[in-house]
């Protein structure tokens, strides 16, 4: 009896890693299902057309509004008459063209409304608002 109390006062010689152990072969499981879930699906060879590489772009438009008000089209600067003019011919090759709006949160309403207006004299039917999800305590 009197050597286990002895033994029970030492300092341990080595570090149980079983924990650690654990944790990395979780973290090995999950990569191993991530990465097969991500390759699954039947392969096949696609037939080569004409329209593919139109297809395989997105039609989409991107319309930003600056702090200070500056315009720009899919990341080129524009005045509001050039955005009226550019959005009309990519409406021609594409009558339901979808645009996205996105201002600063600091940007002046009329700035927006304007835009907005010359997506109404076009037609523009598909507009999203960017926007960005507020905080909780917010």
């Amino acid at each position: 009896m009197a050597a286990d109390i002895k033994g029970a006062n030492e300092p341990y010689d080595d570090i149980n890693i079983t924990p650690m152990l654990d944790l990395a072969y979780v973290l090995l499981v999950t990569f191993i299902i991530l990465t097969t879930a991500s390759v699954q699906g039947v392969k096949v060879d696609s037939p080569r057309t004409q329209a593919a590489e139109q297809l395989a772009r997105p039609q989409t438009r991107a319309i930003t509004i600056t702090r200070d008000g500056g315009l720009f089209l899919d990341a080129y600067p524009v005045t509001l008459d050039e955005l009226q003019q550019r959005l009309a011919g990519y409406q021609a090759a594409n009558p339901a063209l979808p645009v996205v709006l996105k201002a600063d949160a600091a940007t002046q309403y009329q700035k927006v409304t304007e835009v907005l207006e010359v997506a109404k004299r076009l037609n523009l039917t598909e507009i999203g608002l960017v926007t960005q999800r507020a905080a909780a305590g917010e």
